[in-house]
């Protein structure tokens, strides 16, 4: 394809002549999502101009050749704490290397870990943020919140406070194989925290019980739903593909939509369904961990990105489900967008006419003949290369 061997340029170019963040030079003949090319000059580490395309001015120019740029993908849901197997990965493995330059840990570590992991994160090129999980041995086993005894709520109070910088918000895995004999209390118990923390909660619901309308009715405004797509009995959809009215209700209120597609969350069926009555885009997330992204069905953010286009939404919708609309939850609009004064915090991707197999959490194999490919992030000045994964 033409522009992926324009972007092999790019890195050949990045490596032989800007050597460090500090120089400045100029991102030429990219394009916006909307079509609109661009230049973009960057001098240490900074967006320093955006021209037309053609007129950046810069010591080194770097020809991108029509690929597409977008501010850095976010992927609000990922488990990067590398120690815990299945549910872990290094973070730049899913991070800057497949083209995502924030990731949001959703809940891999409870208190007992929770400084580990923002240890973690000063060793990495990807920005980092977590979801605490209310539980807090955390993922070290996958019932974590079967033992109520688990659930410490001042170690929860004294991590919030102890990485405010960090933490953006509460996790709760809220299905029968995390909670067992406990139900829907620790829901309770989490609603309860959110309160007493101010911070917001990020639900996972998959199979029952608890009744997925006893869930989605103790959620409130700017609270996560993710796996809103899985094709589990206990979903968000009647037997007839309409939504639960409770689960309408819940949209109403402001609940935030979460796509977490994960091993098991997410269903082509029920994303054709909810596309059909006019639900999401809000996020679109990976769920991804070692095991999804080697051996799939994950693979990447482009290749779950790549589902959404077969689905029939626009470039500009699925590039804002991991860009503005991910920023804006997070309460950080400058991570969304493209402008003179930010950090330099972008992704390079191709939009490439090819037939690729597509596979969702349910098996079930679909044919696209488009598909988006992160092909590298600038971030704080320096390019990184992605590795690219069908």
């Amino acid at each position: 394809m033409r522009h992926s061997h324009a972007i092999v340029n790019i890195i050949t170019l990045y490596h032989k002549k800007v050597r460090t963040v500090n120089e400045k030079f100029v991102l030429r003949h990219v394009k916006r999502v909307s079509g609109e090319e661009i230049d973009i000059e960057i001098e240490n580490g900074k967006i320093a101009g955006i021209t037309s395309a053609g007129e950046g001015c810069g010591a080194h120019v770097v020809d991108g050749c029509g690929a597409y740029v977008s501010s850095g993908w976010i992927d609000m849901h990922v488990h990067a704490f590398p120690e815990f197997d299945p549910y872990g990965d290094e973070m730049d493995e899913i991070g800057v290397k497949l083209g995502v330059t924030t990731i949001v840990d959703a809940g891999s570590c409870g208190a007992d870990r929770i400084s580990e992991l923002a240890a973690h994160r000063e060793q990495a090129k990807t920005r980092v943020y977590a979801f605490l999980n209310i539980s807090r041995i955390g993922l070290v086993r996958i019932d974590e919140l079967s033992n109520l005894e688990w659930l410490d709520r001042e170690l929860v109070k004294q991590s919030v406070q102890a990485h405010s910088d960090f933490i953006v918000g509460l996790k709760a895995r809220i299905s029968r194989s995390v909670v067992g004999a406990s139900g829907i209390e620790p829901l309770r118990i989490a609603r309860e925290l959110s309160y007493d923390t101010g911070m917001p909660l990020m639900v996972h619901i998959g199979s029952g019980p608890p009744d997925i309308r006893e869930v989605i009715s103790l959620l409130q405004r700017n609270d996560v739903i993710t796996h809103y797509l899985n094709g589990k009995k206990n979903n968000l959809f009647d037997a007839e593909g309409r939504p639960l009215q409770e689960f309408s209700d819940a949209i109403g209120r402001g609940i935030h939509l979460d796509v977490g597609h994960g091993t098991a969350s997410f269903s082509f069926k029920v994303a054709e369904a909810a596309k059909q009555h006019g639900i999401g885009l809000h996020t679109i997330s990976t769920d991804i961990y070692r095991g999804n992204r080697l051996n799939g069905p994950v693979f990447s953010m482009g290749n779950v990105l790549s589902k959404f286009l077969y689905l029939g939404y626009s470039l500009e919708e699925t590039i804002a489900a991991v860009t503005t609309h991910a920023a804006a939850w997070l309460g950080k609009p400058e991570l969304g967008r493209i402008q003179v004064g930010d950090r330099a915090n972008l992704t390079l991707f191709t939009l490439d006419n090819k037939t690729v197999e597509l596979i969702d959490s349910e098996g079930e194999l679909r044919v696209t003949n488009q598909v988006i490919e992160a092909k590298g992030v600038i971030v704080d000045g320096e390019f990184i290369e992605c590795e690219v994964r069908s």
